[in-house]
C-alpha cells in the first residue's frame, strides 16, 4: 500500500502551488474579508484548468480525478484559503450532478459558462421545515403542459444572492421515490429572494421564494426515482468539504507553529513549553489521520467504488479537526490570533461551519452506525 502521491500528482500539485504564489498570495487576506465572490480567481483558475478538474474533456472539463481535486483545494488553500472555495464551486455539489446528469443542453446553457469561471450554480435543498430530513421537502413540482409549475421555499443555499441557476430539489410525487430535480434560473418569473443575511463564516444567504415558476422540459435534471442519483452526487460533493476544513485546519495549524517559533514570553520561546509542544503533537496527530481518511475516501470514488460509509467517516473527522485545530491556533497565538490580522480567525469561523453544512457531524455519525450495524435506524418517532 502507497500511502505517497505519484510522480504526476506531486507534479501537479506543484504547478497548483506556483500558480497560487504567483496569483493568491499577495490578496489573500483581503480577498478573505470581501463580501463578494472572487470573480477574478475563478476566471484565472478557469484558465489554470482548475475548474471540472474530474469532468470529462467533452463536457468542458479537464478529465482529471477526484484526487486531483482534492490536491488543488489542499495547494491552494495552503496559499488562500479563501480561493479554495472557488475550487469547490468549480467541482463539486451541484455543478458535479449537472455535469453528471444534465443534458447537452442543459451543459451547454449552463456548465460552459461555469467551468469558464462566468457564472456558479447553488443548489436548492435546504427548507425551512426540511434540513437534516431533506426528504420531508415540500416544494412541489405540478405538471402544465409538457413542463411543470414549482411551488416552495428554499434557504441556506451557497451562492444564492448572485447565482445564475438554482439546482432545485423538487417533489414530483410522494415519498422519497418522488423527488427530483430541476435548473431554476434567477430571472425565470415567479423566483423571488428575500433580504440578505449573513452567516457567521461572512458570506450571506436569501430565502428564495418559488411561486408558481413554470419549467419546460429542457430544464429537467432528474424526474421521479432521481433522488438516489443527486445524493450519490451529495457525497462526493462531501469529499470537498472535507478537504476544505482539513486544509484550512492545516492552514492555521502552520501560521501557529511558525508563531511559536518567533514569539517569546518569560524569556522564551512559546515552542519550549511542553504545554503548547503537546498542542501542537495532538494537532499533528489530527491532521495525519484526516489527511488518510480524506485520501481513502477520493482514492475509492476515483476507483470506482465511492462509498457513502467512508466518506461519512472523513467529512466528520476531517470537520471537527479542521475546527479543533483552528481553536487551538487561535489559543497559541493569544491576542493576535483573535483579530483580522491572520486569517486564523478567518478559518475557525469557515470550518464551523462545515460541521452544519453537507451533512451535519451528528447526521453523518448515523450513516457511520448504520455501516457497524448493518442496518438502517429511523430517526423518525414509530408510527402509532
Amino acid at each position: 500500500m502507497n500511502f505517497q502521491l505519484s510522480p504526476e500528482q506531486k507534479q501537479f500539485r506543484d504547478a497548483v502551488r506556483g500558480f497560487a504564489e504567483r496569483h493568491l498570495r499577495a490578496g489573500s487576506l483581503k480577498r478573505a474579508h470581501q463580501e463578494e465572490h472572487p470573480w477574478d480567481v475563478a476566471t484565472l483558475m478557469a484558465e489554470q484548468g482548475l475548474m471540472g478538474i474530474a469532468m470529462k474533456e467533452e463536457d468542458g472539463g479537464q478529465g482529471g480525478t477526484l484526487m486531483d481535486a482534492v490536491i488543488a483545494i489542499e495547494t491552494v488553500a495552503s496559499v488562500c484559503p479563501r480561493s479554495a472555495d472557488v475550487i469547490q464551486a468549480g467541482n463539486f455539489g451541484p455543478v458535479r450532478v449537472l455535469a453528471e446528469y444534465g443534458t447537452p443542453d442543459q451543459k451547454a446553457r449552463y456548465l460552459t459558462r461555469i467551468l469558464k469561471g462566468a457564472s456558479v450554480i447553488t443548489v436548492g435543498m435546504t427548507e425551512p421545515e426540511a434540513g437534516s430530513a431533506v426528504t420531508d421537502l415540500k416544494t412541489t413540482a405540478t405538471p402544465d403542459g409538457d413542463g411543470y409549475r414549482i411551488n416552495g421555499v428554499k434557504v441556506f443555499q451557497t451562492h444564492a444572492s448572485y447565482a445564475e441557476v438554482m439546482l432545485t430539489y423538487v417533489r414530483f410525487g410522494p415519498g422519497v421515490g418522488g423527488i427530483g430535480s430541476v435548473l431554476i434560473p434567477r430571472d425565470a418569473e415567479g423566483f423571488t429572494q428575500g433580504v440578505p443575511s449573513k452567516f457567521l463564516n461572512g458570506e450571506s444567504w436569501v430565502q428564495t421564494y418559488l411561486d408558481n415558476v413554470y419549467v419546460g422540459p429542457e430544464n429537467v435534471v432528474l424526474k421521479e426515482g432521481g433522488f438516489k442519483k443527486q445524493i450519490a452526487g451529495f457525497n462526493v460533493e462531501r469529499i470537498g468539504n472535507a478537504a476544505r476544513s482539513l486544509a484550512l485546519g492545516r492552514y492555521a495549524y502552520n501560521v501557529a507553529r511558525e508563531w511559536a517559533q518567533q514569539r517569546k514570553q518569560f524569556g522564551r520561546l512559546l515552542c519550549e513549553f511542553q504545554g503548547l509542544q503537546w498542542k501542537f503533537a495532538d494537532m499533528k496527530m489530527q491532521l495525519d489521520a484526516g489527511q488518510l481518511l480524506l485520501y481513502r475516501a477520493a482514492a475509492n470514488a476515483d476507483e470506482g467504488i465511492p462509498s457513502a460509509e467512508e466518506t461519512a467517516i472523513a467529512k466528520a473527522f476531517c470537520n471537527q479537526a479542521g475546527f479543533d485545530i483552528c481553536n487551538e491556533a487561535m489559543q497559541v497565538m493569544g491576542g493576535i490570533g483573535y483579530t483580522e490580522e491572520t486569517l486564523v480567525e478567518y478559518c475557525l469561523r469557515k470550518c464551523r461551519g462545515w460541521m452544519i453544512a453537507g451533512g451535519s457531524i451528528e447526521i453523518l455519525k448515523n450513516r457511520i452506525a448504520e455501516g457497524v450495524f448493518e442496518r438502517s435506524f429511523s430517526q423518525r418517532p414509530p408510527k402509532t
